[in-house]
């Protein structure tokens, strides 16, 4: 081969890789190639000076006004753990699991709870936040797609049929079924039942986006072939038999609880009081008491239950840490 022959490839060669290196890079223009006017900030230590301090005045302020908006709040927290303790006794053992057990727990309320009450329950001990517990779920079935899709369920995912559970996994057959009544004690022989509203405790996007029931006329025929988690007492389309919106995958207290949370000690938004009658401005001070059908057992693993009525502010409920936060350096 001629050294011109390969003097004439060679060149060709290299013409062609400048050609798609060309290619490559990118268009010429000033934002591309980083060509837009800059501005630099020339700060003196005075004006860094002010702007610090104007910051943390900023930041005290808020925190003080939190603060005060958190310690306005009121709240009442009854722990019914060792109150209803012949309950517990007798959830312990499984055998018992048909039989019910209420308990009352009086209490005196001194200052009247004026606006919105809530009610919460609250758990001691419970950990929401483990691994597995957490992946114990199927949200193609919680969406109303296929009630019969248990595949990430485990342990929890077919009766000792070989029926699919619905709603499958260990979140939801261990969900917390006490029921709570608030009874106000006008007098000596007058008793009025609080009124409560059981919806609209749940997010929106949960109610409306995460769960829904599947397209079915009948509730009960969409769930045909599927079986209750073992630890409820009845099946998922009868949670709420009297409201339809209320009922199934969409159910408040369902939604409520399948939203797990990150720490051992929470508690989670039960009734809203129903502002009519003698509490149309909150609950007034006096006597009252809490009916408690007891069903979740806790003795054995060393928990406690609670309680907590409480109103709200525009900031919130009750805890300090948004506050210790703006405040602290």
């Amino acid at each position: 081969m001629s050294e011109k022959y390969m003097w004439v490839t060679c060149r060709t060669r290299m013409k062609r890789k400048c050609q798609n290196y060309e290619s490559r890079l990118p268009d010429n223009t000033a934002v591309k190639q980083q060509q837009l006017p800059a501005f630099r900030l020339q700060l003196t230590a005075s004006e860094i000076l002010s702007g610090f301090f104007a910051i943390g005045l900023f930041c005290l302020g808020m925190g003080i006004i939190l603060l005060l908006s958190a310690k306005s709040i009121k709240e009442v927290e009854i722990n019914y753990t060792e109150k209803c303790a012949t309950c517990a006794k007798l959830r312990e053992e499984a055998t018992n699991f048909d039989k019910e057990c209420n308990c009352s727990i009086s209490f005196y309320l001194p200052q009247k709870m004026e606006g919105n009450v809530y009610l919460y329950y609250k758990l001691y001990g419970f950990y929401q936040n483990l691994y597995r517990y957490i992946l114990s779920r199927s949200n193609i079935q919680l969406v109303g797609a296929d009630v019969k899709d248990v595949r990430n369920c485990a342990p929890f995912r077919t009766s000792d049929n070989g029926l699919p559970i619905a709603p499958c996994g260990a979140i939801a057959n261990s969900m917390f079924n006490d029921t709570i009544v608030l009874w106000y004690n006008f007098n000596s022989s007058t008793h009025i039942r609080v009124p409560m509203v059981r919806t609209e405790t749940a997010w929106w996007t949960d109610k409306y986006v995460k769960f829904q029931n599947p397209a079915f006329q009948n509730l009960s025929s969409a769930f045909a072939g599927t079986a209750k988690p073992p630890n409820w007492p009845k099946p998922v389309y009868e949670l709420d038999e009297n409201d339809p919106g209320n009922n199934g995958f969409i159910n408040d207290d369902f939604i409520v609880w399948m939203r797990t949370a990150a720490f051992p000690n929470f508690k989670k938004l039960y009734r809203r009081l129903h502002r009519i009658g003698n509490f149309t401005e909150g609950l007034p001070a006096g006597s009252y008491s809490f009916i408690i059908n007891y069903n979740f057992p806790v003795s054995r693993f060393q928990g406690q239950k609670a309680v907590v009525l409480s109103t709200l502010t525009w900031s919130g409920g009750s805890s300090l840490f948004l506050a210790l936060t703006y405040v602290e350096p």
